[in-house]
Order: structure tokens, then C-alpha cells, then sequence
């Protein structure tokens, strides 16, 4: 009688075990609840285990397809050998240190345009400073010197490597040159008193090189060069420049580096056989 109902007991504990697992609803192969067909909802269920990984992407990402720059460049070049009109040729030696206690005038510009690839820029000088130079001659040994000296370069480029972290451009332009003189002998023999004045201006080709790299967060490797000339105008000239670019904002950069400029250029008795050579400092906005 004892093992009579404890088969009953163990049949009917089954039988509700059975049942309670029926009214609970569908489950998946793991033993996981599904949802109920019958209640009209339809319940989507996420088994992934892991999230999806966003994309990175690496390699050479183009930038933007346009930007636009307008800068106020500073360059604080000394002036290093010689200038002359109407066949009076000056010894020029002067830091710029010498050259701002003797300068009246001094304007500058840059301004960049890049789509795609192109590239249109130009940037340009003026100076004009007045001061006592040494002369070469027997006649007369001294003289003061007016001098106006200015250049605008205008180039056309193409960037053969165009990413978003760095880039390598050729170009193609012109440097416009213009130099006024005028020269009142102080001292000499028989000279003394005499004025020598003139001007002239001429244009060099030119051809360069040029490109950036990003370094570290906001501060890039920049650097640029060229030559020209090629007895068009000048017999020879050629510039290099480069140093350190510091994105401040997101719309305001600040150039700082080095500039280099060799001119060799005589005609028509005016002589400009100069070296302009010092810091570069450059701010502006770009968008």
C-alpha cells in the first residue's frame, strides 16, 4: 500500500511539473522564456554578446574638398648686400633690428584657396626705410638712401598627396619685384650734393615645392621652397621656408618658422643683389 502511493505521489508531481512548464510559455534550446505567440506582441530579443565596434579609418583621409586662408604674416628679415640705382650701388648690412629704427613703411598679406586638389595662393611685401649707407667710389664714400623694396608672388598648385593628416604640393607662378631708389651724396670729392633716383620693376618665373605634416594634437611640420629666375628677369633666385604650424582654434592658426629669400638681379643700372633672412611669424583664420 506504502508503494502504491508513492508512485501516485511521484506521477502527479510530474504531471504538474509538466504542466506548469506548458503555461509558462514557449522557452529556447538554452531553457530561455520566448515570448507567447497567443498575447498578439511580438517581442524582439537581442542574444548578442557583444557590441559593434565603431570604424576606425587609417591610412591617407582627404580633407575637406575647399579651404580658404587669409593671414597677417610678420617677417622679421635683416637685409645682407647690395642695392643700387642709376649705377650707385649701396652696401646694404642691416639686422632688423637696424631696419625698424630706419623704417617708415611696412605692409604685408597672404591669402590660400584649395578645391580638391588645386590650389591658388599668394602672399606679397612692402617696405620702405631711409638711412646712411657707405658707397663704393672714390668720387664719394657716403650717401643717404631711400629705399622702397616690394614683391607679390602669385602661384598655382597641385597636391600630389592630399590627406587630411599631411600633404605634398608643386606649384607653378610668378614673383613680381620692385625697387625704387633714391640716393643724396653727403660726402665726396666732387659729387657732393648730387641726387641719384629711379625705379624699375620686373618679373621672375618661378617653380616650388611644397607641404605639411601633423605632429601632435594642434601642431603641424610645414615647409616650402622654390627657384626662378632662369635669366627671365633675375639671373637667379630662389626662397625656403618652414617651421612649426599651431592650430589655436578651430579658425585661427599661427605660423612660426624661418624665411629665406636670395635675389640676383641687375639692369638698367639698378643692381638688387640682396638676401632677406629671418623669423616669420604668421596669424590668420582659416574655414
Amino acid at each position: 500500500m506504502r508503494y502504491k502511493f508513492i508512485i501516485a505521489l511521484a506521477i502527479s508531481g510530474l504531471f504538474l511539473s509538466t504542466t506548469a512548464k506548458t503555461q509558462a510559455g514557449p522557452v529556447d534550446l538554452n531553457g530561455n522564456a520566448l515570448p507567447d505567440p497567443s498575447d498578439g506582441k511580438t517581442t524582439v530579443i537581442d542574444n548578442s554578446k557583444e557590441k559593434e565596434t565603431p570604424i576606425v579609418q587609417r591610412g591617407c583621409v582627404a580633407p575637406t574638398n575647399t579651404e580658404f586662408r587669409i593671414g597677417l604674416p610678420s617677417w622679421m628679415a635683416g637685409v645682407n648686400g647690395d642695392a643700387g640705382v642709376k649705377g650707385i650701388v649701396t652696401e646694404q648690412d642691416q639686422s632688423f633690428t637696424d631696419i625698424l629704427k630706419s623704417l617708415d613703411m611696412l605692409g604685408s598679406g597672404s591669402v590660400y584657396f584649395r578645391y580638391h586638389r588645386w590650389e591658388l595662393f599668394a602672399d606679397g611685401l612692402y617696405l620702405k626705410i631711409s638711412d646712411t649707407a657707405d658707397l663704393r667710389g672714390i668720387l664719394f664714400n657716403s650717401a643717404r638712401v631711400s629705399l622702397k623694396q616690394a614683391f607679390a608672388e602669385s602661384f598655382i598648385g597641385y597636391r600630389l598627396i592630399n590627406c587630411d593628416n599631411g600633404f605634398l604640393s608643386i606649384f607653378a607662378g610668378d614673383r613680381w619685384n620692385y625697387m625704387q631708389g633714391d640716393l643724396h651724396l653727403r660726402r665726396g670729392i666732387v659729387l657732393r650734393g648730387r641726387r641719384f633716383s629711379g625705379e624699375i620693376d620686373w618679373i621672375d618665373p618661378v617653380i616650388g615645392t611644397s607641404g605639411r605634416i601633423h605632429l601632435w594634437k594642434p601642431i603641424s611640420f610645414w615647409a616650402k621652397g622654390d627657384i626662378g629666375g632662369f635669366g627671365a628677369a633675375s639671373d637667379f633666385t630662389w626662397q625656403v621656408q618652414g617651421g612649426f604650424e599651431i592650430q589655436a582654434t578651430r579658425w585661427i592658426y599661427s605660423d612660426i618658422g624661418w624665411r629665406y629669400l636670395k635675389n640676383d638681379y641687375t639692369s638698367g643700372g639698378f643692381t638688387n643683389k640682396t638676401d632677406l633672412n629671418g623669423p616669420y611669424i604668421e596669424t590668420g583664420i582659416s574655414f
